[in-house]
């Protein structure tokens, strides 16, 4: 699931992470998915981060693909990502993603591309997924959650990757520091901690032991288009829910997040694709 990041929701995706550890009844299979206001904040989506198709088709000619090159991406949403490579590139791939939404969305995105022969779309957490074998390139676009932080993340794509492979990480990070940390949670954010500047960020893949090879980052153009291009979805699944258990929340999310977005998320949050490799 993206960079749910994925980056914006990693309010949401704490509980997720929290309930599960804690849930393991037998039913839970049966409710595994994101929280609701996503599936339909985002249901128009088909990258749920701050990426345009641009940005994606950036990355796959900087990583210099090769057909049969082997990907795995974790909580992959409606795999534009592994779909557009295939397509692309020729690549193979396996996505992860606890929607079902987008899971499902990701299947008809590989049919609709011709593609399905070559990636497969699992859903599942994707916090417990270890590809049975090794991978070219392991990513995490924007759920760093899934490994309760980069550095378990990191560790957690590694077990994946094959000896001199590629890890995908996309994150957040502060492109300005806030001056308080009222001004950090506008930005969704816990606390000014909780994102590194890109500098620091950056040293912090190189104090776990990785190269970073590669990077492609957001600009706030794509930031409108994965936060802008919620707003028109949001207005009509109101105007044809009225009645909904969400139709108030959604209601004052629509009314108050452009304001919020624009004098802070748009100004004070970055975020990228981060290449590393182990040293």
């Amino acid at each position: 699931m993206k960079t749910c990041p994925q980056a914006k929701i990693r309010k949401y995706a704490r509980g997720i992470a929290k309930q599960s550890t804690t849930d393991i009844s037998p039913s839970r299979s049966l409710v595994l998915d994101i929280p609701r206001i996503f599936n339909i904040s985002e249901s128009a989506h088909r990258i749920h981060n701050p990426f345009t198709p641009d940005k994606l088709a950036t990355l796959g000619a900087a990583l210099h693909l090769e057909a049969g090159s082997r990907v795995l991406d974790l909580a992959s949403g409606s795999g534009e990502m592994l779909c557009t490579w295939a397509r692309d590139h020729g690549i193979t791939g396996t996505g992860v993603d606890l929607s079902r939404l987008f899971s499902e969305q990701a299947r008809q995105r590989a049919e609709a591309l011709g593609v399905a022969h070559q990636v497969n779309f699992i859903h599942a957490d994707a916090a417990a997924y270890v590809s049975a074998d090794k991978v070219d390139v392991a990513a995490c676009l924007g759920a760093t959650w899934i490994g309760g932080g980069v550095a378990g993340t990191i560790k957690l794509l590694a077990q994946s990757l094959r000896p001199g492979g590629i890890i995908l990480i996309g994150e957040p990070y502060w492109r300005q520091l806030p001056a308080t940390e009222d001004i950090a949670q506008a930005c969704l954010a816990e606390s000014i901690a909780e994102f590194l500047t890109l500098p620091a960020l950056l040293a912090s893949f190189s104090h776990l032991g990785y190269d970073v090879v590669e990077m492609v980052l957001a600009n706030q153009d794509s930031w409108d288009r994965y936060e802008a291009a919620q707003w028109l979805t949001l207005r009509r699944w109101l105007d044809a829910n009225p009645d909904d258990e969400l139709a108030e929340e959604i209601r004052t999310r629509l009314a108050t997040r452009p304001e919020r977005y624009a004098a802070y998320i748009r100004e004070y949050l970055g975020w990228g694709v981060f290449a590393l490799m182990q040293r």
